[in-house]
């Protein structure tokens, strides 16, 4: 992914905190035919002790009326991508924009990247107990969550027959915050206020994440 320094975020906690809080990726492979295929996919990203030599696993299940997981040797090198909340940022915000007119629009996003290798999972425990803690993720801020035990078991085991378990081993993690801090400080503060009277969640959102970064209240 193209990083500009302004725009690097690599402090474990605050990209494990943005994964969890949009728990989906774009699973994107390569095919025997060099054509690439994506699907969005619900995901658990297993990283308790990260570091330098580990980045732990992504946890997720696909469709077997998926064709893309039979395109998949075990071992192939896939792309995760974690996508957050985007806005369009107009160049009227811009301090310059009166003056020198060197001003063009841009957009801000936030995203998290992860590569890594590739395993499908045909066992039915092991695609039970990825089915299970993806549930529990999910599930654990409700007030009664419910568990795939609660499930019929005929029903439930006929559904496990009809995915398959994926476990992406990562070895890269790059994660982008493209918040103008390439801006001035009042660049940043005029888009930050525009983007907050937006109709659109996504880039309220994003004038939430750039109040954050700006330190502001």
């Amino acid at each position: 992914m193209y990083t500009p320094r302004p725009f690097v975020v690599d402090d474990f906690k605050e990209i494990k905190s943005f994964v969890a809080k949009y728990p989906s990726i774009t699973l994107v492979t390569v095919g025997k035919d060099s054509i690439p295929f994506a699907t969005l996919l619900p995901s658990v990203w297993e990283a308790n002790d990260l570091s330098a030599e580990n980045f732990g696993e992504i946890i997720t299940h696909m469709s077997k009326g998926n064709p893309q997981w039979r395109e998949i040797a075990q071992g192939d090198v896939g792309l995760a991508i974690v996508q957050g909340p985007q806005a369009y940022v107009s160049p009227t915000n811009y301090e310059n924009k009166e003056t020198d007119h060197k001003v063009v629009p841009t957009w801000n996003y936030q995203t998290v990247h992860f590569t890594g290798t590739l395993e499908v999972i045909e066992d039915p425990k092991r695609i039970n107990k990825i089915v299970s803690e993806l549930t529990d993720f999910h599930e654990q801020q409700r007030k009664r969550p419910w568990a795939t035990s609660e499930a019929e078991p005929t029903y439930m085991t006929n559904q496990l027959n009809s995915i398959v378990g994926i476990v992406m081993k990562v070895t890269k993690v790059e994660a982008k915050y493209k918040l103008s801090q390439n801006r001035s400080l009042q660049d940043q503060e005029a888009v930050m206020w525009d983007l907050a009277k937006s109709p659109l969640s996504d880039e309220r959102e994003i004038s939430d994440e750039m109040k954050r970064n700006l330190g502001r209240s």
